[in-house]
C-alpha cells in the first residue's frame, strides 16, 4: 500500500460564518493542494471537511498519516469517540446529541477504506504545511462563489 501524508486545516470568519478548508496531499515528491469554501458553516465543520476532502481524493487503498491542528478532530478519532457516538445513535450521552454527525459518519466510512493515523500539530507555530493549509483555507473562505453547507444551514434557519 502507498504511504502518504495529508495536511489539513479549516478556517471560519465568524463562527458560524464563511468558512474554508485547505488540504495538502504528499506522496514521495508528489504534492497536491486542495481548497474550498462554504458560505455559512463552523470552524469545526471545516476541520472535519478538510480531512474528508483529503481522503476522498485518494483513488487507491493507502496508509495515510493525517496532520491536523484540530484537537477536536484528532482526539475524537484517536480516542474512538466518533465510533462510540455512532454506535449510540449519534448521542454523546443520554441527553446530548453529537454535533456534526453527518461529517463524522463520512469520515468514519472513509477511515474503513484506508489505514489512517491522526497526528496533532500545533497551529500557527511555523509548521510549513500547516501554515500553507491555513492560507488555503482562509483564501477559500473569501471566494465569491462558496458552497452551501446544507446540513448546517438547515439547523440554523
Amino acid at each position: 500500500m502507498k504511504k502518504l501524508k495529508i495536511y489539513t486545516d479549516g478556517a471560519c470568519s465568524g463562527n458560524p460564518g464563511k468558512g474554508g478548508y485547505g488540504v495538502i496531499l504528499v506522496f514521495n515528491k508528489y504534492r497536491k493542494e486542495l481548497s474550498g469554501g462554504y458560505r455559512l458553516t463552523t470552524n469545526n465543520r471545516m476541520e472535519i471537511i478538510s480531512i474528508i476532502i483529503g481522503l476522498e481524493a485518494l483513488t487507491k487503498l493507502c496508509n495515510v498519516t493525517i496532520y491536523s491542528d484540530s484537537r477536536y478532530v484528532v482526539d475524537t478519532m484517536n480516542k474512538g469517540w466518533a465510533s462510540k457516538w455512532q454506535s449510540n445513535n449519534w448521542k454523546r450521552n443520554k441527553q446530548e446529541i453529537a454535533k456534526n454527525s453527518d461529517l463524522w459518519k463520512r469520515l468514519l466510512d472513509l477511515c474503513t477504506k484506508h489505514n489512517v493515523q491522526f497526528i496533532w500539530v500545533k497551529g500557527h507555530s511555523g509548521h510549513p504545511e500547516n501554515e500553507r493549509c491555513d492560507q488555503l483555507a482562509v483564501l477559500a473562505s473569501k471566494r465569491m462563489e462558496l458552497f452551501i453547507d446544507k446540513v448546517f444551514e438547515s439547523t440554523v434557519n
